[in-house]
């Protein structure tokens, strides 16, 4: 349904830095870069990534988060274990989500500005 989804950032440099880290852990790339916004994604960028003085103020009790597809269990570990080597702060170990379904295996961290974002991988 959705084509791509845009955030803002108050520093694209180490938004780069992160998002980098964690999203390579799982297949993707930065495919645009410039000084003020970056694009990530497989083939075509799914993920603006925007430089911003208000982005939209981190609230946990929003809902608000964003689920990457991984290939493997495996890539799930690595995603959170990048994602925390490059600034990002623990929101949940991978594991097993038996309340998602039997095989919903994630992982889940918070970016530097404070967005939630999640890998997950429904393969054994």
């Amino acid at each position: 349904m959705l084509d791509h989804v845009s955030i803002g950032m108050r520093d694209v440099a180490k938004a780069k830095a992160f998002y980098d880290a964690a999203l390579g852990a799982l297949g993707y790339h930065c495919l645009h870069a410039s000084a003020d916004s970056l694009g990530y994604g497989a083939h075509a960028v799914q993920l603006w990534i925007s430089q911003s003085d208000s982005p939209v103020p981190p609230d946990m009790q929003s809902g608000l988060h964003f689920c990457f597809a991984a290939p493997t269990r495996a890539s799930v570990d690595a995603f959170h274990a990048k994602a925390l080597a490059a600034g990002g702060r623990d929101n949940g170990n991978p594991g097993l989500r038996a309340d998602y379904g039997p095989r919903y295996y994630a992982a889940y961290a918070i970016d530097p500005d404070g967005y939630r974002v999640e890998a997950y991988c429904g393969a054994e």
